[in-house]
């Protein structure tokens, strides 16, 4: 594929820019329009002129934007903004999740926003998009991160919830409340029918996903029990910051793990002080981002968010081009 006479997409302070459709993706700062790939408060903020996003991902939109201007587009429905052609495509990372496509004078360019290609019973599966220059994430752009089957890790969290029962102590199992506690639930369906109870600020989320039509194990709210009720044995999902919160006085005994691609490293689980780590990541781990790549076609690569070096390093060797794009994103959600 031949390289582009012009950057289809350029840094600007606002965040990713593309020139000929005068749009933002997923921009930090208000701008006049801002094309959304998802509803994670780092990529989707407020006071935008006016709003593109998938209509997949629109329940969640509107739950974290309230009443903004959103127009919303189906997964490989083209359309115009400005000089260029754009549409987007699932990204498995979320519900609603999407790469953002841009075509502009039979040139290709693809960011694909976060991503992952491990089914996920919660969100379209990842769509491979042929491209000439594609912008990758690199949350976990290291090739430490290799990600086990998931349904697997389901598994070794309701085995450790019944070893938490044995000791008569609450299994606490902190994640992120959009995506990840969702695609807990999910899972879980397969091992287990007992309910698990939930944090109010997972609660929200997993009310969006259900409305959406999205399957989920049953659950009930921390809240509606009276204070002093004994949780043993039970699985609970809470936000990361409910970890070292009065909210956790309504233990008595308690362990507490962490579902995250960080608990990949012994070190992040000790350091974060959690009783057991369990490895479920909603972005891509390092096998991943390289089948991608070459999946793409593309001939350029501009990698963004994350541990960029090691993955410059190994396409700089297969001879693709690459650059980086400094970004405000980091964390998984």
């Amino acid at each position: 594929m031949p390289h582009p006479t012009r950057d289809l997409v350029v840094m600007r302070p606002e965040g990713l820019y593309c020139p000929a459709g005068r749009f933002h993706i997923d921009p930090w700062r208000p701008v006049p329009r801002a094309v959304i790939t998802h509803g994670h408060g780092d990529h989707a903020r407020g006071g935008m002129g006016e709003y593109h996003a998938t209509a997949a991902g629109l329940p969640i939109l509107r739950w974290r934007l309230g009443d903004e201007r959103i127009d919303a587009h189906e997964y490989g429905e083209t359309f115009v903004l400005d000089d260029a052609r754009v549409s987007f495509h699932s990204a498995g990372h979320v519900l609603g999740s999407a790469q953002v496509r841009i075509e502009v004078d039979g040139e290709t360019w693809v960011a694909s926003g976060d991503y992952k290609r491990q089914p996920d019973p919660t969100c379209a599966p990842f769509e491979v998009v042929p491209c000439d220059t594609f912008i990758t994430e690199a949350t976990f752009g290291l090739p430490v991160y290799r990600w086990p089957h998931t349904p697997d890790v389901a598994r070794e969290i309701v085995e450790w919830r019944e070893e938490c029962a044995e000791r008569g102590e609450a299994a606490v199992l902190f994640c992120y409340a959009l995506g990840k506690a969702q695609r807990v639930l999910a899972e879980l369906m397969a091992f287990t029918d007992r309910p698990a109870w939930l944090h109010g600020a997972i609660a929200a989320g997993v009310q969006v996903y259900r409305e959406c039509g999205i399957p989920l194990l049953e659950t009930r709210l921390v809240s509606d029990e009276q204070r002093g009720a004994d949780f043993a044995g039970e699985l609970v999902l809470a936000p990361p910051s409910a970890a070292g919160s009065a909210w956790m006085r309504r233990f008595k005994h308690a362990q507490t793990g962490f579902a995250s691609g960080w608990m990949r490293l012994r070190g992040n689980r000790r350091r974060r002080n959690h009783d057991r780590g369990f490895v479920v990541s909603d972005h891509a781990d390092w096998p991943d981002l390289l089948r991608t790549i070459r999946d793409t076609g593309a001939s350029r690569v501009i990698a963004t968010h994350g541990n960029t070096d090691a993955i410059v390093r190994a396409l700089n060797e297969a001879g693709i081009a690459t650059g980086v794009f400094d970004t405000q994103f980091g964390g998984e959600d």
